[in-house]
Order: C-alpha cells, then sequence, then structure tokens
C-alpha cells in the first residue's frame, strides 16, 4: 500500500485538502498557460496556436512516467488507480458534440472553469449552457439509455486494448509526442495570425 494512500486515508480532512490543493494547482496551471483565453484555445483549431496540443501531450507524458516511476518506487499501486469505464458509441457521440462546443465557444469544461474564476463573461455563458446541456441530457436519458450503454468495454486501458506493455506504449506516445511538436511549430509558422497571438 502506498504510504500517501494510507495516510489520506485514515483522515477524511487530509484527503480533502489533498484534493482541493490539486484542484487549486491544476486551475493555476491552465491560467498559467493562456488557457482562460477563448481566442488562444481556438487557435488550435486554426494553427495559429497550437499551446493546447503541446501542454497537454507534456502533461500526458509525464504523468505516464510519472507513475510508472512512483510505482517503482513503492509510492504508489496502480491496480488502486481508477480507470474510466469505456462506452464505445458514448465515447464517440460524446467525443464530437464536445470537440463541436469547444469550437464553438472557445472552452472545455475545465478551461471555462478557469476563465469563469477570473470574470471572463463568455466563459460564463459557455458554463450555464453546459450546464442547461446536462439537464437537458438528464431529462432525455431514459431515451438515451440503450445507446449510452451500447458498446462496453469496462474499465480498460489502450495499451492493453492494443496489446501493449505499459513501457512499449509510453515509448510511442513519446514518438507522437515529438512528431506533433514539429508539425505543431510548422503549423503556427503557415497560419501565423501575430494579430491575434500578440495579444494574447
Amino acid at each position: 500500500m502506498s504510504p500517501f494512500i494510507e495516510l489520506t486515508n485514515s483522515s477524511p480532512l487530509l484527503s480533502f485538502i489533498t484534493a482541493i490543493t490539486i484542484g487549486i494547482g491544476f486551475g493555476f496551471a491552465l491560467e498559467q498557460a493562456g488557457f482562460s483565453s477563448s481566442r488562444k484555445l481556438a487557435g488550435m483549431f486554426y494553427g495559429y496556436d497550437t499551446t493546447v496540443l503541446k501542454v497537454f501531450f507534456t502533461a500526458a507524458i509525464v504523468a505516464m512516467l510519472g507513475t510508472q516511476f512512483l510505482q517503482y518506487f513503492g509510492m504508489l499501486e496502480l491496480e488502486q488507480v481508477y480507470i474510466n469505464q469505456y462506452y464505445v458509441y458514448a465515447s464517440v457521440i460524446g467525443g464530437v458534440i464536445m470537440g463541436a462546443g469547444f469550437v464553438m465557444g472557445g472552452f472545455c469544461p475545465g478551461t471555462g472553469i478557469s476563465a469563469l474564476s477570473i470574470g471572463k463573461i463568455d466563459a460564463l455563458f459557455y458554463i450555464l449552457g453546459g450546464a442547461f446541456g446536462a439537464y437537458i441530457f438528464g431529462l432525455l436519458f431514459p431515451s438515451l439509455e440503450k445507446i449510452f450503454l451500447a458498446g462496453y468495454k469496462g474499465p480498460v486501458k489502450l495499451s492493453t486494448t492494443l496489446g501493449l506493455s505499459d513501457g512499449v506504449f509510453i515509448f510511442l506516445v513519446i514518438l507522437a509526442a515529438v512528431g506533433m511538436f514539429w508539425l505543431a511549430e510548422k503549423a503556427e509558422k503557415k497560419f501565423a495570425r501575430p494579430d491575434i497571438t500578440s495579444e494574447l
């Protein structure tokens, strides 16, 4: 058992403080990365600012490597790390809807909250729209339940699905990240919008 897990499990208050601290840290990181600007986020789709791709690829790699090293040193039990349940149709449909909302609104839920916390009015309407959408989904869920539950695969990891060890999968993700970073730099030069990026 990880010492950290034992410590937080023995104290609900410490567990709560830990969660709050991580949440505040995450929000601060989003703001410092400029993710409270819808123009910066939308830049990913137009090619003039690929910060989103770079930050999230980097975060994914750091998280994957971090969990492997923490497990190696006995500080984390990966068996206790929660893995999302995978529903094929819900993931595809939800991904399309969220992607469309991201392009049109310029935010995702996390960055929307970050922007709202510093008083961005557009983020307020984005969050209200998301809340309204969630409410409508709740009302319609009995009619959508079969689609939502279709294609259930359980709590699976992509590496397991591909038949790869975690180490090999992480190595391939790092290679993909290097390639994507190179393409991102090319895109920023090709689709440069100094009139927008100079203000971000």
